[in-house]
């Protein structure tokens, strides 16, 4: 009998009592929690990126996608609905005006190659939430390094019972299967990891911008949020069954709602230009691989994570913070992380190991 074990953990990683037994995710297995990306609106788009400089014609676009030209009429209007901007019509033939950003597999796969994540991108237009797919998929056996991507969440989460703000392809909306062999106790090292793969994706695309991460899930410009990360799992009382990393960025949102307006940014608020959500989706997941599987491969994984995390985070170590957690609040001055990631508060009365709840500055 699979439980939930009796664990100090951080409030944002959810353990799941029930544990079914799993099938393997075949390409053709139909994904729960919402409707995936028709693949052939993908193919579509990959042959017209491929043919950029001419005009495709209805019948050789029927044939890449093995249908008719009356098919092709229809799906060409779906891209268009989804804002792809296709000219053209059955007589003369179809042609792209300009790439789309869209984080479809057939765009994505090509730069995420040699990556646990290749070639196992799920691509969805409109779901309620990433995670919530993702850990139902992983429930039913969906492989190690399954992705699960959205142009738009209707409920996106965050910690707790936060909703996470995801306007239509303005952010990224990421969620990933992962299978370590680790017990519950170390999940936390995860999100921390993830942490450091998003401020070093950020950086790859463009260096100028000043990164910040705050434990334990969240990234930071300006003191605000440009990213938040939503671990969670299922998990036996010794070992780790699955987790899902669910990693939110604002991209390239132009404004947030009145009541986000103090705690939320994007990119494109911090650095006055658009930003490409597929080049940076890519060296997210290629960042997030290359700390995977330093994460389950070199033994001193774990004092890196934790160091390198303090080098990055100015939260870490002399800030002045209130913790609150379930109505009950802590303040005093951060003094580090602990071996298993929890961080270290220092008040009148001693030192604090936090293990749930959330940050704010003083």
């Amino acid at each position: 009998m699979c439980f939930s074990p009796p664990v100090p953990h951080n409030s944002r990683i959810k353990k799941t009592a029930t544990i079914r037994a799993g099938r393997r995710l075949r390409a053709d297995t139909a994904v729960p929690q919402g409707q995936a990306t028709d693949v052939r609106l993908g193919r579509i788009v990959r042959l017209l990126t491929e043919h950029a400089t001419v005009v495709v014609s209805g019948t050789k676009i029927a044939q890449e996608i093995s249908s008719n030209r009356s098919e092709v009429w229809r799906l060409i209007q779906q891209l268009r609905g989804l804002g792809v901007d296709v000219v053209g019509h059955p007589a003369t033939g179809y042609q792209l005006r300009a790439v789309p950003d869209l984080l479809l597999p057939e765009i994505l796969n090509a730069l995420i190659r040699g990556t646990i994540f290749e070639s196992q991108v799920h691509h969805f237009y409109k779901i309620g939430s990433t995670n919530t797919t993702a850990m139902a998929a992983a429930t039913e056996g969906a492989p190690e390094g399954s992705v699960f991507l959205a142009e738009e969440q209707t409920a996106g989460r965050g910690r707790g019972a936060h909703g996470w703000e995801s306007a239509r392809s303005a952010g990224i909306y990421c969620s990933t299967v992962l299978r370590p062999e680790l017990p519950p106790s170390e999940a936390l090292l995860l999100s921390l990891a993830a942490g450091l793969a998003v401020r070093s994706a950020i950086e790859q695309v463009n260096p100028g911008v000043n990164i910040d991460l705050k434990w334990p899930n969240d990234v930071l410009i300006n003191d605000k949020k440009v990213c938040g990360i939503l671990t969670e799992m299922t998990a036996e009382a010794t070992r780790v069954r699955h987790v899902v990393v669910g990693i939110g960025v604002n991209v390239n949102q132009r404004a947030f709602p009145k009541e986000l307006e103090g705690e939320a940014i994007s990119l494109r608020m911090a650095t006055g230009s658009e930003w490409s959500r597929v080049a940076l989706t890519a060296a997210l997941l290629k960042s997030l691989d290359r700390e995977y599987r330093q994460f389950t491969e070199r033994a001193d994984a774990r004092e890196s994570i934790l160091r390198r995390f303090a080098e990055q985070s100015s939260w870490v170590r002399g800030r002045h913070v209130r913790v609150e957690d379930n109505g009950a609040a802590i303040e005093g001055v951060t003094e580090g992380l602990d071996e298993r990631g929890f961080l270290l508060v220092r008040n009148a009365a001693g030192v604090q190991t936090i293990l749930s709840g959330t940050v704010r500055g003083k």
